[in-house]
Parts: structure tokens; sequence; C-alpha cells
């Protein structure tokens, strides 16, 4: 009773943190709280691919500064939307390697110089693309998208509790089914049509392949992470969040997902 308690009061500051600075007019706290969560984060995945430099931090920072800082407190642009196309490529790049290495290795191969790209393009340049996604579009949108991977998390546990049979990724995720990952989906797509009556930001059809965007590469992500955590014979990434373990246990999905949510943004507005 007293584990669930937690579990459920870590979840909803979790939450409600994300929702309060996602839902202010202004920038600057959701510039701060997301800085915290993405350094957090990367200490975690330090620990876990056992990774002690230091040059990771200053990685994170500088991309995180030029990448998202100053796109929010400036009013032009100039070369960035040039240097986001080629961090956008090196990062699908990097993670369609990861996506790989989860299907066709027993272990994704980690030396030296893999865990700097991991930390950058994998890591750092996920919470790049969440900042790039609120600024450049809509916080709204990334709030939006969070939304969805809440909602598939949710429904994907259930489902596959109650109705789950065949195993979606047994040797990386025992618990993950099938079942589970098309009840997530299902939700996410219902739970698309109520974003978009409640936003102005994108029609229900923009709103629904967000939904099967985030589900597809939000669930590679979290089964990435549960592999890097098997390799590193680990639960949980971290203990910050009572019940929940780690913050990169709550972010995977979101960080994986991100630089494909921004592409996908990108082609539309291109497009449109």
């Amino acid at each position: 009773m007293k584990d669930m308690l937690l579990r459920s009061l870590s979840g909803l500051l979790y939450v409600t943190l994300l929702i309060v600075v996602l839902s202010l007019n202004t920038p600057h706290p959701f510039i701060i709280v997301f800085f915290v969560l993405g350094v957090l984060s990367l200490v975690e995945l330090n620990k876990l691919i056992q990774l002690k430099s230091i040059i990771p931090y200053f990685i994170f920072i500088g991309l995180y500064v030029i990448f998202g800082y100053w796109p929010m407190v400036l009013t032009t642009n100039t070369g960035l939307n040039e240097a986001s196309q080629i961090l956008i490529v090196l990062t699908i790049f990097v993670d369609l390697f990861l996506i790989k290495d989860l299907f066709s290795r027993k272990t994704i191969p980690l030396f030296v110089t893999k865990r700097f790209i991991i930390t950058t393009f994998y890591l750092s340049s996920g919470f790049v693309f969440l900042m790039l996604i609120a600024s450049v579009y809509s916080p709204k949108i990334l709030l939006g998208s969070f939304i969805l991977v809440w909602v598939n998390d949710s429904f994907a546990y259930l489902v596959g509790k109650n109705f789950g049979k065949q195993k979606l990724f047994e040797k990386i995720s025992p618990k993950k089914t099938v079942e589970g990952f098309l009840g997530g989906l299902f939700f996410s797509c219902i739970a698309s049509y109520f974003i978009f009556n409640y936003t102005t930001t994108l029609n229900f059809t923009n709103w629904l392949m967000l939904a099967i965007i985030i589900t597809v590469f939000g669930t590679l992500g979290d089964l990435i992470e549960s592999k890097f955590k098997r390799q590193a014979n680990v639960k949980d990434s971290g203990t910050i969040m009572p019940g929940h373990g780690g913050l990169l246990d709550r972010l995977d999905s979101i960080i994986f997902a991100s630089p494909f949510i921004y592409l996908f943004l990108r082609i539309l507005y291109y497009v449109s």
C-alpha cells in the first residue's frame, strides 16, 4: 500500500510538473526543467553504458544552448535551421542503427566511440528535439506528444496484463506483449481525437499520424533502454522516482521518438 502511494505521488508530481511548464506563457521554466531532466537522464545513461567521462555533459550543454535555448529567446534563428537539418540526419541515422542492433544482436556494442555517439545522438539530441518541437512549432504539440506517450504506456500495460499472450520481445522485455502494443496504439489513436478537439495546433489526421509515430518509436525506445539495462544487469535506470525507477525509465520513449516527431512536423509544415 505504501509503495503504491509513493508510486502514485511521484508519478503525479512528474506529470503535473510537465503540464505546468508546458502550459506557461514564458519559456524559461520549461528551459530550466528540461535542462535538469536532461542532465539527470544523462547521468543514468552513463551509468548504464559505463561511461565515466565528463565530455558528454559538455556536449549536452552545448547542443542544448545552441538548439534549445537560443531559438526560444531570440527572434531570429539564422543558421540554426540548416544546423538542425544536419543534426536530425545524424540523430535518425544513429537511432536506426540502435534499432538494427535491437533486432540483430544479442547485445548492443558499447565500444568507447559508440558510447559517446549514443550519449550525443541518442540522448542529448533527443532533448534538443523536444526543445525544438516546443520552440519552432508549439509547446502544446509537445504536451500532446507526452500525453500520447502516457496513454500508450498505460493502456499497453493494462491490455497486456489482462489479455496479453503473444510476447513482443521476450528476451529483452518479457512483460511486453503484441496485444499490449496494439492496445496502446488503439487507445493512443482515440486520445489523439480528444487532443485535436482541445487544441488548435494540428488537424485530426496529423494528430492521428503522431499517435502512430509515438507508439511505434516510443515502444522501440523503451525496448532499447531495456536492452541497455539488461546489459548492465539492473532493473531500473535509477531510483530518483519512487516506484517508477529513474528518469530515463520515464523519458526513454519520448526521447527516442522526438526526432521522428520533429521530422514529421518539418515535412508537414514544408508540404503545407
